[in-house]
């Protein structure tokens, strides 16, 4: 009898305990669920123009004190959509990362209205080293000679969104492959500037950061600005050759006209006397 007392009351206090943590477990789980929400985040990372799948999602609970502006809640709210912008693994679904109910893929469900996409063959130089990746902004630079018939370097178009670049959405950004070619979204405009610039010389792209937002205006790049010293010195030899050489005062010059010789002195004429014979007078 004396024994049974210890182990009721051991079982009494395990069924409070057991108890205890159902109802903590219970609670923790009603706070948890009043602090959380449910979205659809990606299971892997996704480029833009990509039509959403089901193993492309899962649900994962966000906190509500990180708040997120028009997330995806459900599975039905995403499959079938179109994104228009690259999603990376683990991050939410966003309503204004969609493009419109009813596109049915690609580059053209991505554009921009009033906006079309153009591509520019590349290489590694042209193409950034292959960092030139889908959502980032570039400069586009033409090489082409001048109306002096000189090669001049000039940015033309500035700030022009990637829309697609020809390599694996899986290469590592640190060692990205290779590109042979870039999509970009230009505006009509730019489009045929793009075509007239790339058949009378040669494109590169500028990268430019996302938050460089102001424009920026250069005259270009010639040969001379890349060696300012030999510059300098066409400049001075140029200058000597269009001032005339110094010269001595002219003179006056006036007609030459013959000397005269100097006349002859006059023959002095012989010595003449008068003589009186008489009456007449005669000289002598």
């Amino acid at each position: 009898m004396r024994n049974t007392r210890p182990l009721g009351a051991l079982l009494l206090a395990l069924v409070l305990g057991l108890t205890a943590a159902a109802y903590a477990a219970s609670w923790l789980q009603q706070q948890s669920a009043s602090n959380t929400m449910q979205v659809i985040v990606a299971q892997r990372d996704l480029q833009m123009g990509t039509r959403l799948q089901p193993d492309m999602l899962q649900t994962l609970a966000w906190p509500k004190a990180a708040a997120i502006q028009d997330p995806l809640t459900t599975l039905d709210q995403a499959v079938g959509r179109v994104i228009h912008m690259p999603v990376l693994r683990g991050e939410p679904l966003l309503q204004s990362k969609l493009a419109p109910v009813g596109e049915k893929g690609g580059l053209s469900s991505v554009l921009a209205p009033g906006q079309r996409a153009v591509t520019v063959k590349v290489n590694e130089i042209v193409g950034v080293a292959g960092f030139a990746l889908p959502g980032n902004f570039v400069d586009v630079m033409v090489n082409t000679p001048d109306s002096q018939n000189q090669p001049v370097s000039k940015i033309v178009i500035e700030r022009i969104q990637v829309l697609a670049v020809a390599q694996d959405v899986s290469t590592n950004e640190s060692k990205p492959r290779v590109v042979n070619a870039v999509t970009l979204q230009v505006s009509p405009q730019q489009a045929e500037q793009i075509d007239l610039a790339r058949s009378v010389g040669t494109l590169s792209l500028v990268l430019r950061s996302h938050s460089d937002n102001i424009p920026v205006q250069t005259a270009g790049a010639r040969k001379l600005d890349l060696l300012p010293q030999v510059a300098a010195a066409v400049v001075v030899a140029t200058a000597a050759k269009t001032v005339p050489p110094r010269s001595r005062a002219a003179r006056p010059v006036t007609p030459s006209t013959p000397t005269a010789e100097p006349a002859a002195p006059p023959t002095p004429e012989p010595a003449r006397f008068e003589v009186i014979r008489g009456l007449s007078v005669s000289q002598e």
